[in-house]
């Protein structure tokens, strides 16, 4: 009985709430557009809950804001840039950086982005 006390609080100290907490910050974004070709910039992923955050790019001359959600290494989110409406669905790596693809609601195709923490 001692021991499933200890595996399940040391399962709730180690769930999502860490790994949310790690994700809050400045980082620097690069990335490439349809055509392939590239684009950098700064994000700022600010959290709102343990699961939950929002995000304001600055890239390319351009602005977005978005929510995103986490599950485990998969962070998604909905963002608008303008009157477009987009998606962007980034993997959690080991070093803290996130590493994506995202589109627009009408378009075919789809860039790629890399989130890199700064320090």
């Amino acid at each position: 009985m001692r021991k499933l006390i200890l595996t399940l609080a040391m399962l709730g100290v180690a769930s999502v709430p860490a790994a949310a907490q790690s994700i809050g910050g400045t980082y620097t974004v690069s990335g490439t557009n349809f055509d392939g070709s590239s684009y950098d910039g700064e994000a700022t992923i600010t959290l709102t809950s343990e699961t939950t955050c929002t995000i304001h790019w600055e890239t390319g001359g351009s602005t977005s804001d978005g929510i995103y959600m986490r599950n485990d290494n998969a962070f998604s989110a909905g963002y608008v840039m303008g009157k477009e409406i987009g998606l962007v669905v980034y993997k959690v790596e080991d070093d803290g950086s996130l590493h994506g693809l995202w589109t627009i609601a009408g378009k075919d195709g789809n860039g790629t982005e890399t989130l890199t923490p700064k320090k």
